[in-house]
């Protein structure tokens, strides 16, 4: 074969240029940047050295021949073109591979049967007798490329691999991959070989000891595939025995003993079998003398590294700490996120840290400011890594001046939270309210909204503005929130918490969790189902409990039947309590979860009958068919979203702009002598002159807002329209 060849090595999408800066580092200087990899021109030897040496690729491809391969019929015989017993023994063993990008050619399994077809074929012309196909180790794999109908034939000289390192032999659910924890580790800096790389590596969630393997390796100059037992080349017949042996002779020389190293090497993981089968690769790795493991959990870690105190010199943290799924798991991890935090700020003075995760909605719990973050691929999952420098530690007067200020914040939110609560639970009692707000940003650096449930309590912390520090406003939320259990007599675990920020897309509408914990709560002699877990609202706006009475007041006090219309009905409290005062019901809802909620709460309160309807719609879009229909609304409800761009809606909606065609809509299906009741909760909402001009016009929002919502009244717009007589 020719002296120098082209090659390509692989990798995920992201690490490009760490591979480029790699090969560059192993003397390849003709390496190119490539989406997905790094192709180069070089001997056989340099791709040796590139499969044994590589931290980051994930294979290595020898590229035989490029051809058009606009069809099958180019494809096999550009396959055929190639001199293949020059590669593989007529009675050896092959494998073939493929991959497609926006080709003619779109089944992959397709083109692998048809290139190992032009394979075989052509042994059989020459010898009839043709290579078997293995696909688990075969002595040759063939990568098979095909983008934009250009195909590339190569040789894969890795086999397995090149993440499989040889030294994993027990495992943990959802491992990193060794190339993707190498990376991490290149980007955080460890290994970087400047003055003010960090000596020491500590990772309190461990895991199977991947991190801590590889970060090892790289400070002993362990070549990383040196424990691999099957390279792709080996049986490959262009295989120089010679040269590979010379490479693996100077990798087993060039290791630095254990001694001449500054780097110490620690992992705790509260998993026992976690530590279990680290400690088992970290022997496999022979680095069983210089990594440290212990079981221990998070808390236990830090209050470790706190008792050491000087005696340990600041290092590194890397941590790829669990991320949730469901929202139960989140408000868990969340407090774990939170207690990182704390931790790193209070007994890590002066350290790095490394923070590897696919949640960035936890990463706010951390309370730090990233100083660099890069973006990463877990497979299909795109991820971050954090990275924090943590301050120097406080003095003594500093910590002296914290403290108090801290007493002095708990003191006032403590009073404030006291006060509000006595004067509003005495109310509640006193009108057999179940569910009602105690607190709401009353203070103004204290952003959050806190409601009682019964015996729960529901706190929606408001995203803070980009301009308050976010380790600031952490703190005060968290002050809040460790006031509550003192203040209001309920213990942490029936605290619900969660972040109400601006809504975006489809994410107003999505949901949470799947806990499943529902209960009920009373209001007025009726029975609602609240779940406070799994959206981000409960099922009961506490803000329209007033305007909830008004309409069934007007209900009752009419003398016959009424028939009642609820746009936007979310889970149709209003429609209950229209209900309840004797009005035949209909309530709209997107939703199929709102409307199957609506039916269980008529069915809680035992008015569930033919006398209620309810229907999935858009709303725009059933009013602009209900328009047609004969059937007249003495009382319609609307209270619809300030926006909304739901896939079930065909067209994006905003209060401001849309209102004045949803009122003239709805006002096609009232009575003459009817009422529409007109709520929004848009802060900045104009009632338009359109409406006030051309209809009798009655804002009641002042009489809607209850005493719990009374010291922030500005939660809801509330207006009668009725038609001018």
């Amino acid at each position: 074969m020719k002296d120098s060849q082209t090659f390509f090595a692989t990798c995920s999408k992201g690490l490009e240029d760490l591979l480029l800066k790699e090969l560059n580092q192993l003397g390849i200087d003709t390496a190119e940047q490539k989406y997905s990899g790094v192709s180069f021109e070089g001997t056989l030897e340099q791709a040796y050295t590139v499969c044994l040496w590589t931290r980051l690729a994930s294979r290595v491809l020898l590229k035989l021949k490029s051809f058009a391969a606009e069809n099958e019929d180019a494809l096999y015989k550009g396959v055929q073109s190639i001199n293949w017993p020059q590669h593989i023994d007529m009675h050896g063993t092959l494998a073939v591979n493929c991959t497609i990008n926006q080709s003619e050619i779109s089944n992959s399994h397709y083109a692998s049967l048809k290139t190992k077809d032009a394979i075989v074929d052509q042994f059989n012309d020459l010898y009839e007798s043709r290579p078997s196909v293995d696909k688990e180790q075969p002595d040759v794999r063939i990568n098979v490329h095909i983008d934009h109908d250009q195909a590339d034939v190569s040789i894969d000289l890795s086999g397995e691999p090149l993440h499989k390192r040889g030294y994993r032999i027990s495992s943990v659910q959802a491992p990193l991959k060794e190339n993707l924890a190498a990376a991490i580790l290149i980007r955080s800096g460890w290994a970087s070989g400047k003055a003010d790389q960090p000596n020491d590596l500590l990772d309190p969630m461990c895991g199977s000891g991947t991190f801590l393997i590889e970060a090892a390796m790289m400070s002993l100059n362990i070549a990383p595939g040196l424990k691999r037992k099957f390279y792709g080349f080996l049986h490959w017949k262009g295989h120089q025995a010679d040269s590979w042996k010379k490479i693996l002779t100077e990798a087993k020389n060039n290791i630095k003993p254990f001694s001449e190293i500054n780097n110490s090497f620690s992992g705790y993981d509260a998993d026992k079998y976690a530590i279990a089968a680290a400690r088992q690769n970290i022997h496999s790795a022979g680095l069983q003398d210089i990594i440290m493991l212990e079981q221990k959990d998070f808390t236990q870690s830090c209050e470790y590294i706190r008792d050491a105190g000087d005696s340990i010199t600041p290092g590194m943290v890397i941590v790829n700490p669990p991320y949730g799924e469901r929202l139960g798991e989140k408000q868990e991890l969340a407090h774990l996120y939170s207690e990182m935090g704390d931790c790193w700020r209070e007994h890590f003075p002066d350290w790095k840290i490394a923070l590897f995760t696919a949640n960035d909605d936890l990463i706010k719990h951390i309370g730090l400011r990233a100083h660099r973050s890069n973006s990463f691929y877990n497979g299909a999952i795109k991820c971050k890594l954090h990275q924090y420098q943590i301050r120097p530690a406080l003095s003594a007067e500093r910590k002296q001046q914290r403290d108090e200020k801290y007493t002095e914040n708990r003191l006032a939110i403590l009073n404030r939270l006291k006060k509000n609560h006595k004067h509003i639970s005495r109310w509640a009692r006193k009108n057999k309210i179940q569910a009602y707000r105690v607190y709401a940003a009353d203070i103004p650096e204290y952003a959050a909204a806190i409601d009682v449930y019964a015996d729960w309590v529901h706190v929606q912390e408001y995203q803070a503005p980009s301009s308050i520090e976010i380790n600031k406003a952490k703190q005060r939320f968290d002050l809040l929130v460790d006031v509550i259990p003192e203040v209001l007599g309920v213990e942490r675990n029936k605290i619900i918490v969660k972040t109400r920020r601006q809504q975006k897309g489809l994410s107003q509408y999505e949901k949470q969790a799947n806990e499943k914990s529902e209960f009920f709560i009373e209001e007025n002699g009726l029975t609602f189902n609240i779940n406070l877990t799994d959206f981000l609202d409960t099922g009961l706006f506490l803000d329209h409990r007033i305007t909830r009475q008004i309409i069934f007041d007007k209900i009752n006090k009419e003398k016959s039947t009424v028939e009642f219309l609820n746009l936007f009905a979310y889970t149709s409290s209003v429609s209950v309590y229209a209900a309840a005062a004797g009005a035949n019901t209909t309530s709209i809802d997107m939703s199929n979860t709102y409307i199957n909620w609506s039916i269980r709460n008529f069915r809680n309160n035992g008015l569930y009958s033919d006398k209620h309807e309810f229907i999935k719609a858009d709303c725009i879009k059933w009013l602009e068919k209900a328009t047609e229909q004969a059937k007249k609304y003495k009382f319609i409800f609307i209270d619809p979203p300030t926006f909304s761009n739901s896939k079930s809606m065909e067209e994006v909606f905003d209060v401001q702009k849309d209102h004045v065609s949803l009122i003239e809509s709805a006002m096609k299906l009232l009575t003459d002598d009817g009422e529409i009741i007109f709520s929004n909760n848009f802060k900045k909402f104009k009632l338009d002159k359109e409406i006030t001009e051309k209809y009798d016009v009655d804002n009641i929002t002042a009489a809607t807002i209850p005493e719990d919502f009374k010291r922030n009244p500005k939660i809801h717009h509330c207006f009668i329209i009725k038609p001018c007589k």
